[in-house]
């Protein structure tokens, strides 16, 4: 549901339809109670909820940073992983230029291909939730055949071939944590908590009474806002991939790689 939403909305859409409906189910909420229980107006209940609001409000208010912090930390370490793999991939070119003419067409052909494979093919794949590893399985092993298949002669093409193969399988184990990353989200007790919290904390504001109804909504509207923006927040976040704030391809197509994307 989460993944449909994040690539079917914009998180500006998302935004209004999250924050919009937590803010309208709040002023609802509060004017029914308010029909309801006449006497909450007063006020006379104020000191047990606020003693509640407090409680439950630190509680959720710690849970949520350390996940909104764990998942942005999450997605700083999904960027710097996929940086990473490009990186390798473009020093891998760049330590094929030593090699004789035939072997460098040969490297640079399969690591064209992966990148492509990457961006048009595994990509959409853990955009939508699917991550697989045979997505990319045999450009990778077309990677090493071509390195399998060159016998460097002298000292020179030697420590190439040595620094080119050590850059590769990096890339394959930058490629294994950007998958397992793609296979990871939110476990479930935390969401729960996440979004059950909110549900949790939201009613217990329509039990704090203000004389001015105005005021009262005022309130409630306010923390209803401020939940809403949160959970968005987390939404985006939990899914590198997915949405506007997701991690980009753009890294496969830069610096030694761009020439792989050339048109003709």
């Amino acid at each position: 549901m989460i993944l449909w939403l994040l690539n079917t909305f914009s998180t500006f859409t998302l935004g209004i339809l999250l924050v919009g409906g937590f803010v309208a189910l709040a002023v609802f909420g509060s004017l029914a109670a308010r029909r309801r229980f006449p006497h909450l107006a007063g006020g006379e209940h104020n000191e047990m909820v606020g003693v509640a609001l407090g409680m439950f409000g630190a509680i959720y208010g710690i849970i949520l940073a350390f996940v909104v912090v764990t998942l942005w930390t999450q997605l700083e370490s999904t960027q710097t992983v996929v940086a990473t793999e490009a990186t390798d991939l473009a020093l891998v070119v760049r330590s094929a230029e030593t090699f004789p003419p035939a072997e460098r067409a040969r490297v640079e052909q399969a690591v064209g291909a992966y990148v492509h494979a990457v961006v048009e093919v595994q990509w959409p794949m853990m955009r939508d939730g699917r991550p697989s590893y045979d997505a990319t399985a045999e450009q990778t092993h077309g990677l090493y055949r071509a390195f399998q298949a060159y016998e460097p002669s002298g000292t020179r093409d030697q420590t190439f071939y040595e620094e080119a193969v050590g850059r590769l399988n990096d890339v394959a184990a930058q490629r294994r944590a950007r998958i397992t990353m793609a296979e990871t989200s939110l476990p479930v007790l935390l969401q729960v908590l996440v979004y059950g919290g909110a549900l949790v904390i939201l009613p217990l504001t329509f039990l704090f009474g203000l004389r001015s109804l105005k005021m009262q909504l005022l309130f409630v509207s306010a923390v209803a806002g401020l939940i809403g923006f949160s959970l968005l927040l987390v939404m985006a976040l939990d899914r590198p991939f997915a949405g506007d704030l997701s991690v980009s391809p753009a890294p496969y197509k830069e610096a030694a790689l761009s020439q792989f994307w050339r048109a003709g």
